[in-house]
């Protein structure tokens, strides 16, 4: 998984696994740019490949490190606000 992930420019940032429902969750970061759903498939077959379905029940998650909750909040207020400028903006040449 780590090599597939360095094959991509990726490293890989997260790993857990839950025993009692058999899900795997991976999160790798690119550091050069961002990590695409190409670099998430590419490790995403690697490590399937190491699993055989037939004799293992799991569930294989594989994603971006991705932005912080802080983060999250500042764009979505930033685009709440660029809407409701936007919205007025209307209003006033009606």
């Amino acid at each position: 998984m780590e090599q597939a992930a360095a094959e991509r420019g990726c490293t890989v940032a997260e790993l857990d696994f839950n025993d009692d429902d058999n899900v795997f969750f991976v999160a790798i970061d690119k550091p050069s740019a961002d990590v695409d759903i190409a670099d998430c498939e590419y490790v995403h077959r690697a490590v399937l490949a190491t699993f055989d379905r037939n004799i293992e029940d799991y569930s294989l998650t594989v994603s971006s490190v991705g932005i912080s909750a802080e983060e999250a909040d500042e764009i979505l207020r930033s685009a709440q606000n660029d809407s409701e400028s936007a919205q007025n903006d209307n209003e006033e040449t009606e």
